[in-house]
């Protein structure tokens, strides 16, 4: 039997505290939950840890740079969250390590090319072994695949059937990246600069449903203006969302269809700014009061040939990349700690968790979903 349910690996890092916060809070109230820090740093761990006001929470050295350090973690818990980024250069032998001991995995990435990677080179030891591995489970893109749900489902209990033609709209969106997200960004970009493989694959909306494609998708990437939502220009995880919405829909045979089309852009006359002065480094972000004042809001405006349509929308009262990323991250490894009946493998967070991870959302992670016509 593992040691530890929950072992929260980069815990020193912005959003890594973040989580550890929350989830110290969490261990108070279920009193059910054995968990514990890990990362290359005691010193710090230890401080994250008192500063949290978790002080007995026990503490394991481990880093990307020793297999076995990070074997040693995977063997001793039952699931592991990981905040470490860039998960390109980072996460691959976490992944392997958790993959080999049949121990859940999850993530904050927002890296297809690498997450394909991980599907393709993992998911059959990950199936074999009993892991549950679930990329992206933050702001990207746990929004949109439950906008997307919420949506559909509507659609079948109003219209007998889903839309095949979605478009998402960041309607409100105030909250700024941290470094971490910085680097990340810097790094896919090398990485799309030096191997056209890896900058076509950035370009594919079904990069991540490997032997399907699906009918031609609108880029995304044209600015112009809508008659509902106004100006629209190009939203920087736009690519990535739209590429989990495809994989979880492949995932639960095409619930949505074979035929849907989507893409997601910004709609909004004003959003975050960033400050002036050097760009934030990996392990800074905003402040509390400015992750307090964040928000975002997602429409999904979905329609068919046949003239029917409907309207439902994702937000959260907190900034999207902090307050409400580690909530949501949390609270999808709590679920899926509880959920025994999720198959091995290689997972959207949205398609594992299908009719449970919404609900759960709304009542811990500042979050609202409704249909809203």
């Amino acid at each position: 039997m593992q040691k530890y349910d929950i072992v929260i690996y980069g815990a020193t890092g912005f959003t890594g505290s973040l989580i550890a916060e929350y989830l110290a809070e969490r261990v108070v109230e279920r009193g059910d939950i054995r968990w514990a820090l890990a990362g290359r740093n005691i010193e710090k761990l230890t401080r994250v840890r008192d500063e949290i006001g978790a002080s007995k929470t026990p503490i394991i050295l481990a880093d990307y740079t020793d297999p076995a350090s990070l074997k040693s973690l995977a063997e001793s818990t039952r699931l592991v969250l990981t905040a470490v980024g860039p998960y390109s250069l980072y996460g691959t032998p976490l992944v392997a390590a958790c993959a080999a001991a049949g121990t859940d995995y999850l993530d904050l990435t927002g890296e297809p090319q690498w997450i394909r990677k991980m599907i393709d080179d993992y998911s059959a030891e990950a199936v074999s072994s009993g892991a549950r591995i679930l990329f992206a489970c933050g702001f990207d893109s746990i929004p949109s695949e439950v906008g997307m749900q919420l949506l559909q489902d509507a659609a079948l209990e109003k219209f007998g059937k889903t839309l095949p033609k979605v478009r998402g709209r960041m309607v409100k969106f105030i909250g700024g990246p941290g470094g971490g997200s910085i680097a990340t960004g810097m790094a896919m970009g090398k990485a799309a600069a030096e191997n056209p493989e890896v900058a076509a694959l950035l370009a594919d909306p079904f990069a991540l449903t490997p032997g399907f494609t699906g009918p031609a998708q609108p880029t995304g990437m044209d600015a112009g203006e809508e008659p509902d939502v106004g100006k629209v220009q190009p939203f920087f995880l736009g690519p990535t969302n739209v590429k989990n919405v495809h994989r979880s829909n492949m995932l639960m045979n095409h619930k949505y269809g074979t035929d849907l089309v989507y893409d997601e852009m910004l709609a909004v006359a004003e959003s975050f700014t960033p400050p002036a002065g050097p760009p934030l480094q990996p392990g800074e972000g905003p402040t509390r009061e400015a992750m307090n004042n964040g928000c975002f809001e997602l429409l999904l405006i979905g329609k068919d040939d046949a003239g029917h349509s409907l309207s439902a929308s994702v937000a959260s009262s907190k900034d999207p990349g902090f307050m409400t990323t580690s909530r949501i991250i949390t609270e999808t490894a709590l679920l899926l700690l509880d959920s025994p009946d999720v198959k091995p493998g290689t997972w959207t967070p949205g398609a594992a968790l299908y009719g449970k991870l919404a609900q759960r959302l709304e009542e811990r992670a500042f979050m609202t979903l409704k249909v809203l016509n």
